[in-house]
């Protein structure tokens, strides 16, 4: 799961065909203003929090399909399966995009979903009195604290008279499910189940890796990563190791145990 600091940049990205060499579909649950208003939000919250590093406006899964998927569904119907599956779980609004990689070998789908729920009626809060910002946003008690030394407000500061809006809130607050250490892992096994509805083929089928078993989990290598050749080695390792407890009936579980935390530990896993 990744974390987007711009998310109506990424959601052009992923869905333009200009960008996209292999683009089959697109899928969106609300109009791309939803966007916009919920980016503002995200900005403004985070700016009043004063949290440091950037605004998380929204976050995305890449979901991978198998192969064999191209030649059974139609690509709008089955975006369309995969997408409503998370929205009708999560109740949030969601864009995702089917795509092939270059080489057509890595068929997948990119799907953006926020982490707030529109409102059913917008909230104004009105100041009850006078009411002041600083540069950053944030409130301060006096009016002399906006001031500069000859008695004017300083820029980027800003006063809100008694009886005016100083907040006008069109979103929820952020669902706190979307932080948790089972959220992704909850999402890989519902989609790992509803890929294992349509595949075909039973070879296809699809088993979510557990980080606690036997078995060692390789690492993708993304372009032009400095660590190529290191992330290589590793999988190649991992994948003799895997083979070895395929085709291994003479270990004791416990043996293999103490191997695969000792491996995981040597190569960082």
């Amino acid at each position: 799961m990744s974390k987007l600091h711009d998310v109506r940049g990424r959601i052009t990205y992923i869905s333009s065909h200009a960008k996209q060499e292999n683009l089959y579909a697109v899928c969106e649950t609300t109009d791309r203003h939803y966007w916009k208003g919920l980016a503002e939000c995200n900005q403004q919250e985070f700016q009043k929090s004063g949290t440091e590093g950037k605004c998380i406006e929204a976050r995305e899964f890449i979901i991978a399909l198998p192969e064999s998927f191209p030649n059974l569904y139609e690509p709008n119907k089955l975006l369309q399966l995969f997408t409503d599956h998370f929205k009708e779980k999560y109740g949030v609004e969601c864009v995702s995009a089917l795509h092939h990689n270059k080489r057509k070998t890595n068929y997948h789908i990119h799907l953006i979903f926020s982490e707030r729920e529109l409102l059913p009626e917008p909230i104004e809060k009105t100041a009850i009195r006078n009411m002041f910002y600083d540069e950053n946003g944030r409130h301060v008690r006096t009016k002399k604290e906006v001031l500069d030394e000859n008695g004017n407000v300083r820029k980027g500061c800003k006063i809100v008279k008694k009886g005016e809006v100083y907040e006008h809130s069109l979103f929820t607050t952020k669902n706190k499910l979307f932080k948790q250490e089972n959220f992704v892992d909850e999402v890989k096994h519902f989609y790992t189940d509803l890929i294992n509805l349509l595949v075909k083929n039973d070879k296809e089928k699809l088993q979510v890796f557990d980080s606690g078993g036997l078995y060692l989990a390789t690492k993708k290598i993304g372009k032009n990563n400095p660590k190529a050749e290191q992330i290589q080695t590793s999988n190649e390792m991992c994948m003799r190791w895997n083979c070895e407890v395929d085709k291994s009936n003479c270990y004791s579980n416990l043996t293999l145990r103490l191997s695969a935390v000792f491996l995981k530990q040597r190569y960082n896993r």
